[in-house]
């Protein structure tokens, strides 16, 4: 197919952050040389963590399995570098806390070659046996939430996919890695989408990029004309902002809405990132695991920013040096997007499976402006894509009244920050709402008998 729709494809709301992806967007991928250390915490997915299955002192390939999932909403841990473990000890992660973790040594003399052997064809097996796969291959969303992908792919009785949509929105600002892919990769692209399509019983799939990646709809464009049978279509959407929530984007292209407290595949859809699609592709292309990733690093605290191939692991630190370091004004590295990233506790926390950008920012970016009353100009409520009332919850949560925010569908957020960003009272409306969920996750509501 590969035909781009010609109407307007968006959602009702959303605001306009300015891109800021011109430092990075016209950079080809490099990859990263190995370093000494990678850290590899059991828990960087979504779910249960992962359990070990090494020892220290254990030598190790690249590309072996190191720990087994914890569950069935957990997902497989490989080594990205040959080397030794050396430690599996609690480690300081992302968000400061300890969790269990895998530390190795590379080993300075290895070659690094991912010793592995293609899976079974993926035509010929069944779809249990292809999540089976997925799963012990470590292979997770890579837009940043880390959701173990074989989960997405179970299909309960009686329901059925129709549509699969590959996210190529990438709507962050600063971000490109997906976009970088999309123009350096697209024939995995297409060949990953397929797969999943075939797998996932599709009638057909959609792939939705926004309209400031003209490039990347051009490469894909071409890979699409030389197999004109693929019911495979480019959706070209407005940039805006977040135009990349999995909702927002089945609104734009289906024009359909995912009920609250549903999910896309209760209405026939599937969604997977574009990296995600590319992981599949080389699964079954050369049987590598997920032991590495694209990650953007950029922002104005950084003087060579650049698009690179990261195996999973690396601190953080090795990727600020081999861009040249930091400059004399950084203030505060991020970690994802502007608008959904956390800021790191240290240079030496890892890149995860999650990781899609390490942002640098000066005092002009992270300087706490000064916060006013709300005025009630009901700004935070035009931007919210999912029609909540952020200013209520806000405020619901500020005064501990978290029970309350339950009533105002609080677990319906998914912390987009655009209420935050069109606040002309700089009140840090997501960070409160961020603070009633995590308080309602740890101290759960009970049902009224």
């Amino acid at each position: 197919m590969g035909l781009l729709s010609s109407f307007k494809r968006s959602f009702s709301h959303g605001v306009h952050p300015a891109h800021y992806k011109g430092q990075t967007e016209n950079l080809a991928i490099q990859r990263v040389p190995f370093g000494n250390r990678y850290v590899m915490p059991l828990g960087q997915h979504i779910g249960a963590p992962a359990i070990a299955v090494v020892n220290k002192g254990q030598h190790v390939g690249r590309g072996e399995l190191i720990a087994k999932p914890g569950g069935f909403i957990s997902t497989a841990l490989h080594s990205p570098v040959t080397g030794t473990v050396t430690e599996i000890s609690p480690q300081r992660t992302l968000d400061g806390s300890f969790k269990p973790t895998i530390v190795i040594e590379a080993d300075p003399f290895s070659a690094q070659r991912v010793e592995t052997t293609p899976p079974a064809s993926w035509e010929e097996l069944s779809i249990e046996e292809f999540i089976e796969t997925v799963q012990q291959a470590g292979i997770v969303g890579m837009g940043g939430a880390a959701f173990p992908s074989h989960v997405k792919y179970s299909i309960p009785d009686g329901a059925h996919i129709d549509d699969l949509l590959v996210n190529g929105a990438e709507c962050e600002p600063f971000l490109t890695n997906d976009h970088r892919l999309m123009v350096e990769r697209p024939e995995t692209v297409i060949q990953g989408t397929e797969i999943l399509r075939q797998k996932l019983g599709a009638k057909r799939a959609n792939i939705g990029i926004e309209r400031n990646k003209p490039e990347a709809i051009r490469a894909l464009e071409k890979v699409l004309e030389k197999s004109p049978s693929l019911p495979i279509t480019l959706s070209p959407l407005e940039v805006k902002y977040p135009q990349g929530a999995e909702k927002m984007l089945i609104q734009s292209v289906y024009r359909k809405e995912v009920p609250a407290g549903q999910l896309p595949r209760d209405i026939g859809v599937a969604v997977n990132n574009v990296g995600t699609v590319v992981a599949i592709a080389d699964l079954f292309a050369t049987g590598a695991p997920l032991i590495e990733r694209v990650v953007t690093v950029s922002g104005p605290g950084i003087d060579q920013p650049a698009n690179l191939m990261v195996p999973l692991g690396t601190p953080v630190r090795d990727l600020l040096s081999f861009c040249g370091g930091l400059n004399d004004k950084t203030r505060e590295i991020i970690m994802g997007g502007p608008m959904m990233g956390f800021p790191i506790t240290s240079l030496d926390v890892p890149i995860l499976k999650g990781s899609s950008g390490i942002l640098a920012f000066t005092e002009e970016e992270t300087a706490r402006p000064h916060e006013y009353p709300c005025i009630r100009c009901g700004r935070c409520l035009e931007a919210c894509p999912y029609f909540l009332n952020p200013s209520r919850l806000a405020l619901l949560s500020r005064n501990r009244r978290y029970e309350e925010t339950m009533d105002y569908h609080v677990m319906d957020c998914v912390e987009c920050g655009a209420c935050s960003f069109a606040c002309p009272s700089n009140i840090p409306i997501a960070q409160l709402i961020r603070t009633a969920k995590d308080n309602l996750r740890q101290n759960p509501v009970e049902e009224a008998a």
